[in-house]
């Protein structure tokens, strides 16, 4: 049986979790903390927190503390989740390719499990309805576990239910798994994607942009003030002229702005 979680751990907790991740853990979040990590040392027979932290502080090759971020992380999305962001993007796709843009470059930043980059993809087939483009979408994401399951990008009855059925014939196909109807994204939108772990805190990143839209949205709420401007400067380096990024409904900005102009509710223009 596991002992309890006393708050001399957790605070060593969060201030690894701080530390490798940028997740700022608020003071009420022991119990959940003590609950998910729980799991994870049942796997490997550990029966106490303090062991559990020495065993993470002395892992060599990184690996369990990979293990600790994904237990730790939350992820809660589903697809089209805040359309108003899906139709932007579209009439802005549309006015670009008119325009003569055919190399199109958008960042899912937090992808989860997948739904976010997924729906993307569906309107941007929807949008260019088979006229040629050179569209890449990078979907990333902390957790590792979480990106092997939006890389199977296999999902319940009830994950697609919202999706308009249009949508449902074009992009998945139906998979019995375990006696129970399953939907997998089909190629058409499969091959648009790269699915790649990043951690957010590790600034600068890899890549070298431009970006038309870059997705962050419901991550920067886990972050304090100074990871998210450090984040926010970031992120406008890698966005075009006129790129847009865009992020959760709940979330504000008010003071960390770099160069970034709010043109609707969540959405910002780099200028």
């Amino acid at each position: 049986m596991l002992n309890n979680l006393d708050k001399k751990t957790f605070n060593a907790f969060r201030d690894l979790v701080y530390t490798k991740a940028g997740i700022a853990l608020g003071e009420k979040k022991e119990a959940l903390v003590a609950a998910r990590l729980s799991k994870r040392m049942h796997c490997l027979n550990i029966p106490t927190y303090e062991e559990y932290f020495d065993y993470v502080n002395n892992d060599t090759d990184g690996i369990e503390i990979i293990q600790l971020l994904d237990s730790i992380s939350t992820n809660v999305t589903h697809f089209f989740r805040e359309h108003q962001h899906f139709n932007f993007i579209a009439r802005y796709i549309d006015k670009w390719y008119l325009a003569g843009q055919r190399k199109f470059r958008i960042w899912s930043a937090g992808c989860s499990s997948g739904e976010e980059p997924y729906t993307i993809a569906m309107i941007v087939n929807e949008t260019f309805r088979g006229k040629a483009s050179d569209t890449r979408i990078l979907a990333t994401d902390l957790s590792t576990k979480i990106l092997s399951d939006a890389n199977e990008g296999i999902y319940s009855e009830r994950d697609v239910e919202k999706i308009p059925d249009n949508y449902v014939v074009s992009y998945f196909e139906q998979i019995i798994i375990d006696n129970k109807t399953h939907f997998r994204i089909k190629s058409n939108c499969r091959s648009l994607i790269t699915f790649q772990r990043l951690n957010l805190t590790t600034i600068p990143f890899p890549m070298k942009g431009p970006f038309d839209f870059i997705f962050c949205r419901n991550v920067m709420i886990y972050f304090d003030n100074t990871i998210r401007k450090r984040l926010l400067e970031e992120y406008y380096r890698l966005l075009k002229p006129g790129g847009f990024l865009l992020v959760g409904h709940a979330e504000s900005l008010t003071g960390m702005l770099s160069g970034l102009k709010s043109v609707k509710p969540s959405i910002y223009e780099k200028q």
